[in-house]
């Protein structure tokens, strides 16, 4: 049986997905069980477009590719053009809400709505929004739960690497006292560039040369992107009901050269580094820059990589490092999450 799958917003992300779902269609039925099929789309730039009997895939990219709209797809019998995103979810036939919108992360709207009008309607979600798990994660988590349906939102801290699928089983049994990383790709690399003598300004530049940084880098340097995945790791792995505002937090945009040198000339490095403690019950979290020595794993990592290390009571310190971005990278997530939910769906039948 297939998994119907509806797509609210078709940017580079979801089109990554649908991408993988058409490459890889043999080895992911042969080896999950996963017979994916694309029903709509909808999106609030590009049109939309659904058939309860599927997309062709491939043409479907096509034409958002040469024409910017999915509603210049192929006219045929039983295709309908031009719901939003509110009626696609409620009126189509899919099963999973892939939600990779554009989303306020301060509001996280339209996400949220997205996100609770799917569970309403007793349809999965799986999604790379940062601001429904910041901000309604107990609220929507319990509502899933209450429905029945799976939510997946493995790449809101760290894309296609499993910074919270791995903590919560590949980890299971152990107490995770601690989890500290450099959740943020564009301040990593400004540091590192830093360090080779280059000063803020210009390794700003190059960081928004290279598709790092946004031309307004605010959330990035300031500290707030790190910000929301911690309370996204708070939330999910430590249970505690944190909120945005109960993270101390502070950037990057204050350090200097010379300190950046003098951090060097001491054999220490400056981290941008996400930090949630639990101890006797209480949870805490920070984001803000941090000196490490620099034999400490967290300063080896360079560039635009992610880091995140987990202080465990059994198996002791585990740290995991990969791409923290990147639209294929991030469409894998997805992929994850997606292949998590087929797993659910064959362990319901058994």
């Amino acid at each position: 049986m297939s998994t119907k799958i509806a797509f609210i917003g078709f940017g580079g992300v979801g089109q990554a997905l649908a991408e993988l779902l058409v490459t890889r269609q043999i080895e992911l039925n042969a080896s999950h069980g996963l017979d994916a099929e694309i029903v709509a789309v909808s999106d609030v730039m590009k049109g939309a477009v659904y058939h309860p009997d599927g997309l062709n895939v491939t043409k479907l990219l096509d034409v958002v590719r040469e024409t910017g709209s999915v509603e210049e797809y192929p006219d045929q019998p039983g295709l309908i053009k031009g719901w939003d995103s509110l009626k696609t979810i409620k009126e189509s036939n899919a099963d999973m809400i892939v939600e990779v919108t554009f989303t306020d992360v301060n509001t996280g709207e339209p996400a949220i709505t997205h996100c609770r009008t799917a569970f309403e309607n007793r349809k999965s979600v799986i999604t790379t929004n940062k601001g429904p798990i910041a901000l309604a994660y107990h609220e929507l988590a319990d509502l899933a739960d209450k429905m029945g349906v799976y939510w997946g939102f493995e790449g809101t801290v760290m894309s296609g690497t499993p910074a919270l699928r791995m903590p919560m089983e590949t980890l299971a049994g152990n107490d995770i006292t601690e989890i500290k990383g450099i959740l943020n790709g564009t301040t990593n690399y400004i540091l590192t560039e830093m360090e080779k003598g280059q000063s803020y300004e210009a390794s700003l530049d190059k960081a928004k040369q290279l598709g790092y940084a946004e031309a307004d880098p605010t959330s990035d340097v300031e500290g707030f992107d790190a910000r929301y995945k911690a309370v996204i790791l708070a939330n999910y792995i430590m249970k505690a009901p944190l909120s945005s505002s109960d993270v101390t937090c502070k950037g990057i945009t204050e350090l200097t050269g010379d300190m950046v040198n003098e951090a060097l000339q001491n054999n220490k490095k400056w981290r941008l580094l996400a930090r949630i403690t639990k101890q006797d019950g209480e949870v805490k979290a920070s984001v803000q820059p941090e000196l490490l020595d620099a034999d400490d794993p967290l300063a080896g990592v360079a560039g635009a990589t992610n880091a995140i290390m987990y202080e465990c009571d059994l198996a002791g310190p585990i740290m995991l490092t990969g791409a923290g971005a990147g639209l294929t990278e991030t469409g894998y997530s997805l992929l994850i999450d997606l292949i998590h939910y087929q797993k659910q769906v064959k362990l319901a039948k058994i």
